[in-house]
């Protein structure tokens, strides 16, 4: 083979993994704009709401934040346990998410699509989305059905 066939056959070469490359970034692109738009009921005022609408912004989702003033009111009107509770309640495709759910759980409610009213971090523990910090323990993520009955949908 000569040089400049050689050089020709290199040259095809990159240009073959440049359009494999982009057709792969593409595909993970689509992927990331099909993930559903989630509603997040928050405080104002809330810090760790904000860190996690963030966290859920960086892994795809589009969030449509909503101030409320009452949010115990959102809560008790969307039916969420008290015993549930966190400090802020989103929905996504029908599914109610109490405090700090990682995308993770939530990509895999959706796809799983259980027969359940959501999925619920109780309080707010230390290294769940949202809540920087050291772990001091590790923490259940509950779903949870239209009566409040619990099962465990994750550790972490």
């Amino acid at each position: 083979m000569t040089s400049s066939r050689k050089l020709i056959a290199l040259v095809a070469a990159f240009g073959m993994l440049a359009l494999t490359t982009a057709a792969v970034h593409d595909v993970r692109n689509d992927n990331a704009a099909k993930k559903p738009t989630i509603t997040v009921y928050k405080d104002p005022s809330c810090g760790c709401c904000k860190n996690w609408i963030a966290y859920l912004t960086k892994h795809g989702y589009q969030v449509d934040a909503k101030d409320v003033s009452d949010i115990q009111g959102i809560k008790q009107t969307m039916g969420i346990p008290s015993e549930l509770a966190s400090c802020h309640t989103a929905v996504v495709n029908g599914y109610l998410i109490e405090g700090h759910v990682s995308a993770e759980d939530i990509d895999r409610l959706l796809a799983q699509k259980p027969k359940i009213a959501g999925l619920a971090v109780p309080g707010m523990p230390m290294s769940s989305p949202g809540m920087d910090g050291p772990r001091t323990k590790p923490y259940q993520v509950l779903a949870f059905d239209k009566k409040g009955k619990t099962t465990v949908f994750a550790t972490h």
